[in-house]
């Protein structure tokens, strides 16, 4: 029961990660067929992650009011909706409607399956589970690159990966007692449940240094896959395909470090695997900035980065319930899942505006000083809660 539970929660977070890079691989054909700017991609973005972030906070009432199976099972049939409706969009403002659904899916189902698996299982799941995010990342542009090569175009890949998303909701919805007799089993019941709230929440001590780190992790891997390339091409002088290349490694670094991470991750622990992530992230950024007059060594240095940062974002959710206490996991993941949403979606542009209006060359500077404060804030957390005690 245990095992085909665990599967299920694999297969939706493949499913999490599909719809991600859709759009990035869509966009240059989708904006010239509905007659809009390049840019108003970020504005879809930024409708997906508000969604995201209210749904996120709003998860800790959703799941314990029906549990995390319902939810998780809704949430999947409500993004497959909202790509199914991206298909079908004629206008730019119709992609704007749809993105609220899309994004009010992804936030629930994240926050979810994050805290299921915190509660149920050891660290090596939470490692795999956001590896399989990777694999589910790493595909979608694929089946786009598919879709836009056939006669049907843009819009068969959105309703390729919306038809899985709707596959995944069936199964779900057919899987939902074992949910429920896996909390039987758990002793877990709802109407025991008291939530913090959210301002309860964040009263708990160490909780806001906690949200501070992951907002810099998020702030800082978001920012290394957006400017990478950029920062290769206009500052080291390398050529286009080769920077491209190395800013994809550093993904396969991030997703392949995670499944390493597994194998390890029980034996070490949460806070070593976290502190060795946060060390291989700062290691990875130190080459990248090598003043060296061939940047080879930089290039490898994103892949180190993202093999360093494997192990980052796991370890947090994961030590979440120890740190903060179970009947307290699921409102305080629900907000590190918005802080997350929050750094993913503005950081990124804002260092935008400093390579356009300062230097590019402060690329590996601006994401060294999200890590360093992270490592600094993960420490400040151990510290007070064993002061605490």
């Amino acid at each position: 029961m245990v095992s085909l539970l665990l599967a299920l929660i694999y297969l939706s977070f493949i499913s999490l990660g599909l719809p991600d890079s859709l759009l990035g691989a869509a966009w240059p054909v989708m904006h010239l067929e509905l007659g809009s700017q390049l840019s108003f991609a970020g504005v879809i973005s930024m409708i997906v992650s508000a969604g995201t972030v209210l749904s996120s906070l709003a998860s800790d009432y959703m799941i314990h009011r029906f549990g995390a199976g319902r939810v998780t099972a809704i949430s999947v049939a409500t993004t497959a909706l909202a790509l199914f409706g991206y298909s079908t969009v004629s206008a730019p403002w119709q992609l704007c409607l749809w993105a609220i659904p899309y994004g009010l899916g992804a936030g629930a189902v994240d926050a979810a399956l994050n805290n299921y698996v915190a509660l149920h299982f050891s660290s090596r799941h939470m490692s795999w589970l956001h590896a399989f995010w990777g694999v589910g990342a790493t595909l979608s542009p694929n089946i786009m690159a598919f879709a836009l090569a056939s006669e049907h175009g843009w819009r068969s890949g959105y309703i390729t990966v919306s038809a899985v998303q709707i596959v995944l909701a069936v199964i779900l919805i057919a899987s939902l007692p074992l949910w429920k007799r896996q909390a039987a089993v758990a002793g877990e019941s709802a109407e025991d449940y008291v939530s913090p709230g959210l301002r309860g929440a964040l009263r708990i001590r160490g909780v806001p240094l906690v949200l501070i780190a992951f907002f810099c992790y998020c702030s800082m891997e978001a920012t290394a896959g957006l400017w990478a390339s950029s920062y290769f091409v206009e500052y080291r002088g390398v050529d286009a395909e080769t920077a491209a290349h190395f800013a994809s490694l550093f993904y396969l670094g991030l997703m392949s470090g995670r499944f390493l991470s597994g194998f390890v991750a029980d034996r070490l622990g949460d806070k070593q695997m976290l502190r060795i992530g946060c060390i291989g992230a700062i290691v990875g950024l130190l080459m990248v900035l090598a003043p060296l007059p061939s940047a080879t060594l930089s290039l490898f240095g994103l892949v180190v980065l993202g093999v360093g940062c494997a192990p980052i974002y796991p370890s947090i959710i994961h030590s979440t319930p120890d740190h903060f206490g179970k009947q307290n996991s699921q409102a305080i993941v629900g907000i590190q899942m918005a802080s997350a949403y929050i750094g993913c979606t503005f950081m990124p542009s804002i260092f935008g505006l400093i390579a356009q209006h300062v230097h590019i060359a402060l690329y590996p500077y601006y994401m060294l000083l999200f890590t360093v404060v992270m490592l600094i804030m993960t420490e400040c957390v151990r510290g007070v809660l064993y002061h605490k005690e």
